[in-house]
């Protein structure tokens, strides 16, 4: 099994697919390591401000010591530079808000999974065409689980994960997964600003534990 399948296989056992960043690296560092503990094995920090590429090969360093079995990917990649820069940096897959077919190809270059950020059919489609394993339904809080539910016949096996206003409640959990998603994104709900300027870490252990059993109950 190549990583590509690998990183598609941890998505869907985990059913949740945690996102963040932070400018502070050391922060960056806790909370992926906090999310490691709780049993996150596949995780998308995210390429939000000029400190990520910096933040990212520190994560790095410390995958390979002490989270040998984390698959760490990056989120918000819309360039081929973009995508360059991080795939040099070790990124174990590529998370893209849009459909850039020459990001794409750069990821099949590498043999890694890519999942761009679709809003409609078209877009689904051209992500389909360029070789999208999984694809992320972005802004998931605007589309709802009633769009997947209604355009999902047209895309028959094509495997989604929303992102962008999942809540941590089992009402929106179950409504994506009854929805036919195989796995949720988890960003601002789990990971919040407070949580990250207050350094609460015990609280995002008790929360991520809390939600990754709530999704395995959805699914």
């Amino acid at each position: 099994m190549n990583k590509k399948e690998q990183v598609l296989d941890s998505i869907i056992a985990q059913g949740m697919l945690p996102l963040f960043f932070y400018e502070d690296a050391q922060v960056s560092v806790d909370v992926t390591s906090t999310l490691y503990k709780a049993g996150v094995r596949v995780f998308e920090y995210t390429n939000r401000g000029p400190q990520a590429l910096d933040n990212y090969r520190e994560l790095k360093k410390l995958q390979k010591k002490e989270w040998p079995d984390l698959y760490l990917g990056i989120g918000t990649i819309k360039s081929v530079d973009e995508a360059e820069a991080f795939i040099s940096a070790g990124a174990d897959f590529i998370v893209s808000p849009i459909v850039n077919p020459e990001v794409a190809k750069v990821a099949q270059k590498h043999k890694l999974l890519w999942v761009p950020g679709c809003m409609t059919p078209t877009e689904i489609y051209t992500a389909q065409q360029h070789d999208a394993g999984l694809i992320k339904l972005f802004p998931a809080g605007t589309l709802k689980p009633d769009f997947l539910s209604a355009i999902k016949e047209l895309f028959p096996g094509q495997l989604f994960i929303p992102t962008g206003g999942v809540d941590t409640t089992k009402e929106s959990i179950l409504a994506w997964f009854r929805a036919g998603v195989c796995a949720v994104g988890m960003g601002s709900k789990l990971i919040s600003k407070k949580v990250l300027e207050e350094k609460l870490y015990d609280q995002l252990y008790t929360d991520t534990v809390y939600v990754t059993e709530l999704i395995q109950s959805c699914k």
